[in-house]
């Protein structure tokens, strides 16, 4: 593996084991706090800024024929099963006519997108993301139904898509380590936030139904 076009935690995770490299070293060498590599670790889905994107590319160049050999061989065995391996929930919740969504740190100053978490093994897609919603917003929500699964076309990650109700609760940013914001959007706008091409098309069609 020559070549990552689009460098996620788990990705940054087995450069850091092919380097041999504690949390502090690999943070230094990237010029980034400890608790970033350490989120990656947390949160393997997560995509970096786009600063750190190209630090990542950089390091990636400069690494010696070993760690590169090293890095490919934690990489490729995955490479098959790395959707089936990691699975994330996401929550669309509606209120209404509103949709609920949060505003990460991510690649842009303001990326949109809808409550998420990871699902452990063994785990349910649908208490994920009811947890990761009270959790990223203070919103209790129940789902009313699985709108279906896919590989991630930006992650590469098994996402799964609960739609579900609202239930109680005043949104607000509850995870502002991860999130800048978080609001209650009217789904007529809703591709105002998040582009079309990057919604799951099954989503569209259930808001859709209600806007």
């Amino acid at each position: 593996m020559d070549v990552i076009e689009t460098w996620s935690g788990r990705h940054a995770a087995a450069l850091q084991a092919a380097m041999r490299a504690t949390n502090e070293e690999f943070a230094r060498r990237l010029g980034v706090a400890v608790r970033t590599v350490a989120s990656w670790h947390a949160s393997p889905a997560t995509v970096p800024r786009r600063e750190i994107q190209r630090a990542l590319d950089t390091l990636h160049e400069q690494v010696t024929p070993a760690e590169r050999h090293r890095f490919g061989a934690i990489l490729q065995p995955e490479a098959a099963a790395a959707a089936q391996a990691l699975r994330v929930a996401i929550a669309i919740v509606v209120r209404g006519s509103d949709v609920l969504l949060v505003c990460r740190r991510g690649d842009e100053p303001l990326s949109w997108g809808f409550p998420a978490g990871v699902v452990k093994p063994g785990g349910s897609s649908s208490a994920v993301a009811v947890q990761e919603t009270l959790a990223e917003t203070a919103v209790h929500c129940t789902v009313r139904k699985h709108l279906g699964t896919r590989v991630h076309p930006t992650t590469g990650v098994l996402a799964s898509y609960e739609f579900c109700e609202y239930l109680a609760g005043e949104a607000r940013n509850a995870d502002p380590v991860e999130n800048l914001d978080t609001a209650w959007i009217p789904i007529s706008s809703l591709t105002k936030f998040i582009p079309t091409e990057r919604i799951y098309p099954p989503v569209l069609t259930a808001l859709e139904a209600l806007a």
